[in-house]
């Protein structure tokens, strides 16, 4: 597959996407044989740590904004290990037609196959109106590590319109399939007590592995913000909201860890 940007016409936004597969490279390490894109997407490998490959997005210009289309798909072939990252935050901006943008991610693992897909978080700008959605479509004894983070408005300013669904699918049948939706024109209630309660960023940690098939987590509360619950399936989602991007990320880094240490146990 070639990956290419689309000259946008008078008055449209971007049209653009990028492409990564991880394969197993037959010496014990994971190959990239696919690393395409183009518009803000600049993909870059780091070195690989282990088994496992890894690729960095550097934002080469400022996207999303209004109007545009972005897509991005990852696929991890059987046996293979990926971690996926950013080198800052994703920004929705305005753009100057007044019309949304989308963000479509696209994952896909297969048997054996590890992702670990950890960006650094998106934020919404005042007057930005984004859509984005993220599927990750899983083989039976996959491995998944999805984290998303969401902040409303940058320091001093009201929140854009958000809404995104993150869906996740595991031998062809749903895990978690959830929409949420922020900012003017949202349902109401978007920012009362019973979804942020205030707050202005939230995010959700995924963790799928074969070995929550015989031991699923015990649902809890993380603390006052936080809040740990199994799937329907080999996995576990914390949901939280915080003040600020670095308490939510605290509090995401704080579940991780105590849903690694499960891990290594089985």
């Amino acid at each position: 597959m070639t990956v290419t940007e689309t000259a946008p016409t008078p008055g449209a936004g971007l049209r653009a996407a990028a492409r990564i597969v991880a394969a197993p490279d037959g010496r014990g390490g994971t190959a990239l044989p696919v690393l395409e894109g183009a518009g803000p997407f600049a993909l870059r490998r780091p070195r690989s740590y282990g088994h496992e490959a890894r690729v960095a997005l550097v934002g080469a210009m400022s996207a999303p904004l209004g109007g545009d289309r972005l897509a991005l798909t990852a696929d991890v072939g059987a046996g293979a290990a990926l971690c996926f990252t950013t080198t800052a935050a994703t920004i929705a901006l305005p753009g100057r037609t007044g019309a949304p943008a989308t963000y479509d991610t696209r994952l896909t693992v297969g048997d054996g196959g590890s992702l670990r897909w950890l960006p650094e978080p998106l934020i919404s700008a005042r007057g930005s109106d984004l859509r984005q959605s993220t599927r990750a479509d899983l083989a039976a004894t996959a491995c998944l590590v999805l984290r998303e983070e969401q902040v409303l408005g940058r320091a001093g300013e009201t929140t854009g319109r958000l809404t995104t669904r993150l869906t996740v699918r595991r031998a062809g049948r749903p895990l978690l399939d959830q929409e949420l939706a922020y900012g003017p024109g949202a349902p109401g209630g978007w920012d009362g007590g019973a979804v942020l309660g205030g707050h202005r960023a939230a995010g959700q940690l995924v963790v799928v592995h074969p070995g929550f098939e015989g031991s699923p987590v015990a649902p809890r509360v993380l603390g006052p913000l936080a809040a740990l619950a199994p799937l329907a399936g080999p996995g576990a989602v914390v949901s939280v909201v915080a003040p600020d991007a670095l308490a939510l990320r605290r509090l995401l880094d704080s579940a991780l860890s105590q849903l690694n240490a499960v891990i290594r146990a089985f």
